[in-house]
């Protein structure tokens, strides 16, 4: 089984992506810093969620990609669920903004996968990350 913060750094190249990536310069807010815009969340079915995040100011999909998985922990485990399984997720650019749309299986017990997540664990590594869960 590998570390939750593995995974983070790992799943971008699995994961289904659309969009082309942005020029060097175009992709920060001037602080180096990414501008996390926020998290919407919709319930599809019991156990199945879509979130859409959005930031700015992100080197790369992958930045993006870890909000959603970040966002995903925090809501599995406010839903009393202890793990998550990313279903698909997919990323866009739209001008300086990055868009991440996710969907997640929720589970009580370690789901059958390659990307799952510990709840607990992933939200105790977004904390030291810096990366957001709501």
């Amino acid at each position: 089984m590998h570390h939750p913060l593995t995974l983070l750094a790992t799943l971008g190249t699995a994961t289904v992506a659309l969009g082309g990536c942005a020029p060097a310069g175009e992709v920060t807010d001037g602080r180096g810093q990414p501008v996390y815009e926020g998290v919407s969340t919709i319930l599809l079915d019991e156990g199945l969620v879509s979130l859409t995040v959005a930031m700015r100011g992100t080197k790369d999909r992958g930045d993006v990609e870890a909000y959603g998985r970040c966002a995903a922990a925090q809501y599995a485990l406010d839903e009393g669920y202890g793990f998550a399984r990313q279903v698909r997720t997919i990323v866009k650019k739209d001008g300086q903004t990055w868009v991440g749309d996710a969907v997640y299986l929720l589970s009580t017990s370690l789901p059958e996968g390659l990307h799952t997540i510990d709840t607990e664990q992933a939200v105790t590594d977004c904390a030291t990350l810096g990366i957001p869960t709501v």
